[in-house]
């Protein structure tokens, strides 16, 4: 029996995937969709570095700004969550915020890998550029009390003292977790401080003025700094009612 030959053609009116369908003069819909053309193209070119560690710095500081725009949408819409009384939602969220942190942290080491005297060159065509003044931080600064504001309104209604909501965890899981989740962000935000500050440090030096006139030591003493006080403060009280108990 004759059986017929194969064939790769596909049907007429099948699918092209090969060809790009979205909106654009990318050459494929993954390019179109992220836009790499544009995103690739905000780094300074071979032709305009004064050092070739200028791609370095710039795709470190860009990529950081990426996650934090993440982290902060995440921040501000748990704790529009949190608003609406639906904590579940706010942790999922809240969780993504913190490995967004971590990201934007862990890649600091790359800034370790300049040469303390070539990153000077660099230096000078950053003009008056400042880490103080990245939008991301800004929006961190910004959103991170929401986040509190919102707790606290919650754990009052249930007519708890932060103490209370410790020793009760167990009964009261969900806003434990809430009180966790916040202690972890603020961690989080100290952990990228302590590394920003021991980056500059070693790179620049800790006894001199950074690109916007800012003294490197104001970063260490920004390590101090916390947004949430009063969950830092609970673990000293829970130490002092366990003594008591003894």
């Amino acid at each position: 029996m004759l059986r017929p030959v194969a064939t790769h053609e596909a049907p007429p009116d099948a699918e092209d995937f090969s060809e790009p369908i979205l909106p654009g003069g990318a050459k494929s819909d993954y390019e179109r969709y992220l836009n790499t053309d544009e995103l690739l193209a905000l780094q300074k070119g071979p032709g305009e570095w004064v050092h070739r560690d200028e791609l370095l710095f710039q795709t470190v500081h860009q990529s950081s700004e990426l996650w934090l725009k993440l982290s902060w949408n995440d921040v501000e819409a748990a704790a529009e969550h949190l608003d609406g009384g639906e904590i579940e939602p706010a942790l999922r969220l809240l969780r993504r915020s913190v490995l967004c942190l971590v990201f934007a942290t862990n890649q600091l080491d790359m800034l370790e890998h300049m040469s303390p005297w070539e990153y000077q060159e660099i230096r000078k065509v950053l003009g008056h550029g400042s880490g103080f003044d990245s939008p991301g931080w800004r929006e961190i600064r910004r959103v991170t009390p929401l986040l509190g504001v919102a707790f606290h309104r919650l754990r009052e209604k249930a007519g708890l003292s932060l103490v209370d909501l410790y020793v009760q965890g167990r009964e009261r899981e969900l806003l434990y977790q809430l009180a966790e989740a916040l202690m972890e962000w603020d961690e989080r935000i100290t952990m990228w401080r302590v590394r920003h500050y021991k980056v500059v440090a070693r790179v620049i030096g800790d006894s001199v003025v950074g690109t916007q006139g800012t003294p490197v030591e104001v970063l260490g003493r920004l390590i101090h700094h916390t947004f949430f006080p009063e969950l830092w403060r609970a673990r000293n009280d829970l130490t002092a009612l366990s003594q008591q108990q003894a």
